[in-house]
């Protein structure tokens, strides 16, 4: 089995999407967050208990200072074959900085959280981010050579008439992108429920415009996968809310302060 580790490095981020955080955000007093050194160690112990994979997460990842230092000692399981991938999920707005110190760390591949290329949607969502730098991020990660994916969370109110859009841009530049239904969780502030789409609804919109064809990829996490045949790409739906996938899930999940799920 290959296991993916997501680890969370940081429970900070530089933006506040409606959908993830509330406005004045509590987060974990940074002296119980793991230090690189703890976090390193605690990532080789499960790439000697056989993990391959390995995801960074926050937050966001790239506003932890030292993040690139943690990359710089984990790759060191890329170069001597233990570690099959190291990854990690972003917001992308600060990856035209850093995108080529990953790449030469030995990072293939960066997951890209973006709901909509519309600046105006982009500020309200996020809470008042710029959505050209993290299309500026993508662009830097693509000319580092990093494969990119980007993944959207389906928003009734926001982004549902975009959605084919966005999906034509992603595969017009090359990226896979997978759609992901808002969830109820966490405290925010507001009622997640009434932003929530069905992806089967979504996907019922894109048949009528699409040849959708399932593919029996799967990568032991939520996604199901289809091609777009008239765009060439693919295309993931992660559906919590219709469709549990829990039974299918081969991850663990460890906080950044060390709690494991």
């Amino acid at each position: 089995e290959m296991c993916i580790r997501d680890r969370s490095v940081t429970d900070r981020c530089d933006l506040r999407c409606v959908y993830c955080m509330s406005e004045r955000q509590r987060f974990v007093p940074r002296d119980e967050v793991l230090s690189v050194e703890a976090l390193d160690q605690l990532a080789s112990t499960f790439v000697r208990m056989g993990t391959r994979r390995i995801r960074l997460t926050g937050g966001e990842p790239l506003v932890r200072k030292d993040f690139i230092s943690l990359v710089a000692r984990l790759s060191r399981h890329l170069a001597s074959g233990t570690l099959d991938e190291l990854t990690l999920t972003t917001n992308g707005t600060r990856l035209a900085q850093h995108a080529r110190s990953l790449a030469d760390h030995g990072v293939r591949r960066v997951n890209v959280s973006l709901d909509t290329r519309d600046p105006a949607t982009y500020r309200r969502l996020t809470r008042g981010g710029d959505v050209a730098r993290a299309l500026e991020g993508v662009a830097a990660a693509k000319a580092a050579g990093l494969a990119v994916k980007i993944n959207a969370v389906a928003l009734k109110d926001d982004n549902a008439g975009e959605l084919h859009n966005l999906i034509a841009w992603a595969h017009g530049e090359g990226h896979e992108i997978s759609l992901i239904e808002a969830m109820p969780i966490g405290e925010i502030g507001a009622d997640r429920t009434a932003q929530f789409l069905s992806l089967a609804e979504v996907r019922r919109g894109l048949e009528a415009r699409w040849t959708l064809t399932p593919l029996a990829r799967r990568t032991a996490g939520p996604a199901r996968y289809v091609r777009v045949e008239e765009t060439g790409g693919t295309l993931g739906f992660i559906t919590p809310m219709t469709h549990n996938f829990c039974g299918d899930c081969n991850r663990d999940r460890v906080t950044c302060t060390g709690r494991l799920y």
